[in-house]
């Protein structure tokens, strides 16, 4: 993860935004493994923020197995294929979720083209996004499972690295890979812990303490915890029904996680 570009970027950036210089105000959601919850946790972090009164775009950076839109249950006209074949512009599809007033760039489920997208369009998508995300408050990327070249060339912005896991050992192991690589690519990098479907607090805390142990051992780095998320029941309500979950159950446990760890990203 290589955020230099960025910075040096940002010298002839667009004035005036709240985001003091291209990429700052992005923050990015990733996982070692699949069916930790990522894009759950994207999708609802990214309304959280929005219900704050922050002007958000969450981008379904998850190339080839996109479905923040089928999760939101948009019908998107456009979609990040067309930005990436010069078909439309980064802007044009942008598209807003009505539930959740939250812009999103989605992607499409099963396209090889995207899933096997060269490092010069990655760089190109990357560029654009940063542009297009300067206009606003926040940008959430909900990026891949895995240690792709996609992750590792989308995540490298000015903003935090959520790295999401839960207790199952293998996701543990996956997202000490994950972290592994991040840090080795850019050990300035600011990376963070979600710990999600904890049975409770204090399991919550021991699982981030597993991780954060097994990084300080090997890499002599400890990535800070970001927040734990609490099973609920509710989620995969919400997810079947493809409603955001603050819209269907806007007192859940999970969601309530979900807006402490969004304090704490913004202050």
């Amino acid at each position: 993860m290589n955020q230099h570009p960025a910075r040096s970027r940002s010298q002839d950036g667009p004035a005036g935004h709240p985001s003091a210089r291209l990429g700052a105000n992005m923050i990015s959601v990733a996982s070692g493994k699949g069916g930790v919850g990522k894009t759950w946790f994207a999708i609802t972090l990214a309304h959280t923020m929005r219900r704050a009164g922050r002007k958000v775009l969450l981008f379904d950076g998850d190339l080839g197995l996109a479905n923040v839109d089928i999760q939101l249950g948009l019908s998107p006209a456009r979609d990040l294929s067309e930005a990436l074949t010069g078909q439309a512009s980064f802007r044009e599809v942008v598209t807003q979720d009505p539930a959740t007033g939250v812009d999103v760039v989605a992607g499409r489920s099963g396209t090889a083209r995207l899933a096997d997208a060269g490092a010069a369009q990655l760089d190109m998508l990357r560029r654009g996004l940063t542009l297009v995300g300067d206009t606003y408050d926040s940008v959430i990327l909900d990026l891949g499972a895995g240690v792709d070249r996609a992750v590792r060339t989308l995540a490298a912005n000015a903003g935090p690295l959520l790295v999401v896991t839960n207790e199952e050992p293998t996701a543990i192991t996956d997202a000490y890979a994950l972290i592994k690589l991040i840090h080795g690519a850019d050990a300035g990098a600011d990376i963070r812990v979600v710990i999600n479907l904890a049975s409770n607090q204090r399991d919550g805390e021991r699982t981030y303490e597993k991780l954060r142990t097994a990084c300080e051992n090997f890499l002599g780095f400890a990535p800070s915890l970001a927040g734990i998320v609490r099973r609920d029941s509710r989620v995969p309500d919400a997810i079947r029904r493809q409603t955001p979950l603050l819209k269907r159950h806007p007192t859940s446990l999970a969601g309530e996680d979900v807006e402490r760890i969004a304090r704490g990203l913004t202050g």
